[in-house]
């Protein structure tokens, strides 16, 4: 394992006012049962940089301390972003890096929105169900139509070799 550089705490702290920035700005998208989080496309990068995943993991904290969820997001989200950053470092490819994200702000998220509404009722699986759908879903077009184009993109750009992990060649 490689020492975290002065270059990868510069990444880390770049993704990490990317996201909160990019979540704050677009905040009708960013929270709620249908959620399409445009800053969740950062979300594959620790696929190719593992040094973005404390950037993302800080990011999405700060972005939460302005949900409507209040610190039940703080807590839940940013342990939905961090679980899916350690996972998705752990892809064997590209097409699989995404996936992480999506399931488990999922079912994370879902859970935390139906907890929040009806707290565990009878009425808990059905929230559940449609909060996690349309989280989800905003995840699917979030990392794999905007994360795919930088999955793609981005081993391309000569800057960034030195730091990416090997797999993200292939």
């Amino acid at each position: 394992m490689r020492k975290f550089s002065t270059k990868d705490l510069t990444l880390a702290a770049i993704v990490a006012a990317a996201y909160a920035a990019l979540t704050m700005l677009l905040p009708g998208l960013s929270y709620g049962y249908a959620q399409l989080r445009v800053a969740e496309a950062f979300t594959v990068l620790p696929f190719l940089f593992p040094a973005s995943a404390p950037g993302l993991v800080v990011g999405c904290l700060v972005a939460n301390l302005l949900s409507p969820y209040a610190m039940l997001d703080v807590i839940c989200g940013t342990a939905a972003t961090a679980l899916a950053a350690f996972l998705t470092m752990k892809m064997p490819n590209r097409w699989l890096a995404p996936l992480p994200p999506v399931v488990c702000n999922g079912v994370i998220i879902g859970a935390m929105i139906a907890w929040y509404e009806v707290g565990f009722t009878a009425n808990f699986p059905a929230v559940f169900a449609i909060a996690g759908f349309g989280v989800a879903m905003g995840e699917l077009v979030a990392c794999y139509v905007l994360g795919g184009l930088l999955l793609k993109i981005l081993p391309n750009v000569p800057y960034f070799k030195d730091m990416m992990a090997p797999k993200g060649l292939v």
